[in-house]
Parts: structure tokens; C-alpha cells; sequence
């Protein structure tokens, strides 16, 4: 059986060794510099430790697990395009550094690299495996649309927004574990268990994301607080405290978010005291966490011994209470 730890540096080793046509350096370099800044490798990771459940071997997995990965960036580097980034990971965004063209071309590449990864699948599952993962990349551009359609949008309700994550984020990391039960050779329960695993885990990770803009420590998290509500994001929280305030507070909150002048910072405190009225903090905790645990049942349900599967219920656990 191998750690989480164990994995990500197999998969960042497999990462550096990975083959891409450096015919035209400067559409490849962009790339080379978007994988090398880091990241959690939480999806490949998951793939491979999905797989480890099964499988005492987990190579036949580690190029698929890449897939994820190279998918999962060149969606970032399309991302921080349409968000305007100036930043990732505090390191500059690729159209930060080549321009818009540069980054769109690269990341249009990576898609491809994605796929040459995929087509490394062991033949017997490779159908398989591979139409999990290109619903899986349709619905995350679809969710990527109604995160676009949203900022358009004065009021949606927490369960749109919930779909909408479900789609951009949560989709991926099941269609991660899922993939590695495949190639691991689970059955098809114990593969759609590991993939409600994936979904409710990813949930919880982007509702935790969007808590961690507004309390979560700068010093620990690596990043100003507010700066979703600065920019009038579509958060859970900002969606929920919309659904939840009536009177007075609405409107409050309605005008500080029209503002066009402000300072930040007042911003920043004027929309956090009417989370805090409406307890805000804590509606959101709790409902990451319920996704937690939705996601160690599901967890609990794979039909495999408790030992092998220890890893994955330490990912899904080190979720709950997280700081960063």
C-alpha cells in the first residue's frame, strides 16, 4: 500500500519526465511553467490511491492520473484568461507573462497532452476510463459557463450554485476516483461508491475555499481575506447571505455590493458584519461538512478492507475543521 505522500511525489516525478513536443518552445514553455509552480495534486493523487484500493500496482494508473492533472491545469490557465488573474499559486498567470494568445494556445495544447495521457490506459479498461473522463470535461466547462452566466445574474439560490460547483470542481475530483477504481478493477458499484466519494469531497473543498476567502488566516492561507467580496463574487456565502437577509439588511447589503466607488477594506468589514449577523460562518461550516461526511460513507461503502482504504478516509478527514 503506498501514502499520499508516496504518490504525489510519483506523480510529480512523472510530471518532469512527461513527453511534449518542444518543436516550438514557446508554445510549450508556458506549459512546462504551469505545471512546474505546484498544486496540491489532490486529483491525481486520488486516482492513484483509488486505484491502490485494489491494486497492490498502481502504474498502470499513473498516466491516466497525469490526464487529470494536465486537464485540471490547462482549465486553470483558461480561467485565470476569463477572470483577468494576475496570479496563481503567488506566481505570475501564463497571460500574465506570454499574453492572452500565448496562453490560450498553450493551454488548448494541454487539453491534447491530456489526452495523449489517457490514450496510455491499459486496453481493457480504456473505453471506460476514457468516457468517464470527457463527461467529466464537459460538464466542468459547463460549469465554468454558469460561474460566467452568474456574474450577470443579481440573485440565484444556493442550490444553483451548488450545481454549478458540483459541475466546475466536484465532477473532476469523482471522476478521479472513479478512474482509478476502474483501472484498479473494482466493480461498477464500488466504482459509482468511489466516485459520490470524489463529488461530495470536491463540494466540500470549494464551499471551504469560498469560507477560507472570508476567515480564513492570510498568514496560513496564503492570500488576502475578501477578495471575493471585493469583487462581488458569487460565493456561497454572498448567495446565501442574499437568500437569508430580509429588511434593512438586504438592502444594506444590496447597496454595498452595487457600489462602484469604495475603499476595499470598508467593503470588506461592512459585508462581513452582516455575515456575522446572519450567521453566515456558520451555515456554510456545516454544510461542508455534511458533504464530508457524505463523502466517508460513500467511503465506508466500498467493498474493501478497512486498511486499504485508510489513505483516502485521511484525505477526506484532514477536510473536516480545515485551515488552509
Amino acid at each position: 500500500m503506498y501514502t499520499k505522500p508516496e504518490l504525489k511525489e510519483l506523480i510529480e516525478k512523472a510530471l518532469v519526465n512527461l513527453s511534449i513536443d518542444d518543436e516550438a518552445e514557446r508554445l510549450t514553455a508556458p506549459i512546462r511553467y504551469f505545471l512546474s509552480i505546484g498544486g496540491k495534486r489532490l486529483r491525481p493523487v486520488i486516482t492513484l490511491l483509488s486505484c491502490n484500493i485494489f491494486s497492490d500496482k498502481v502504474d498502470g494508473a499513473i498516466l491516466p492520473a497525469l490526464g487529470v492533472e494536465v486537464f485540471h491545469n490547462f482549465t486553470l490557465v483558461h480561467d485565470d484568461i476569463m477572470d483577468n488573474a494576475s496570479l496563481r499559486r503567488n506566481l505570475p498567470t501564463v497571460h500574465t507573462k506570454w499574453g492572452n494568445n500565448q496562453a490560450i494556445l498553450s493551454g488548448d495544447v494541454m487539453a491534447f497532452i491530456a489526452n495523449d495521457c489517457f490514450l496510455q490506459t491499459p486496453s481493457n479498461v480504456l473505453s471506460k476510463v476514457f468516457t468517464t473522463f470527457n463527461r467529466a470535461a464537459v460538464q466542468v466547462c459547463i460549469g465554468q459557463q454558469l460561474d460566467m452566466d452568474f456574474e450577470k445574474s443579481q440573485v440565484i439560490s444556493h442550490e444553483e450554485y451548488l450545481r454549478m460547483i458540483e459541475l466546475k470542481t466536484a465532477v473532476l475530483l469523482a471522476a478521479s476516483a472513479k478512474i482509478g477504481g476502474i483501472i484498479g478493477g473494482a466493480g461498477e458499484k464500488d466504482c459509482d461508491h468511489l466516485y459520490e466519494f470524489g463529488r461530495n469531497l470536491g463540494l466540500a473543498f470549494q464551499i471551504q475555499d469560498d469560507l477560507l476567502d472570508v476567515y480564513g488566516d492570510v498568514n496560513v492561507f496564503g492570500k488576502i481575506s475578501g477578495g471575493d467580496i471585493v469583487t462581488n463574487k458569487k460565493t456561497f456565502l454572498l448567495v446565501k447571505a442574499l437568500e437569508t437577509a430580509g429588511g434593512s439588511t438586504l438592502k444594506k447589503l444590496q447597496e454595498t455590493i452595487a457600489l462602484k466607488e469604495f475603499e476595499p477594506a470598508e467593503k470588506i468589514k461592512a459585508v462581513v458584519e452582516i455575515y456575522n449577523e446572519l450567521k453566515i460562518k456558520s451555515h456554510t461550516e456545516i454544510l461542508a461538512e455534511d458533504y464530508i461526511s457524505s463523502a466517508i460513507e460513500n467511503l465506508e461503502k466500498v467493498s474493501a478492507e478497512k486498511e486499504r482504504k485508510k489513505e483516502l478516509l485521511q484525505v477526506a478527514t484532514s477536510l473536516s475543521g480545515r485551515r488552509k
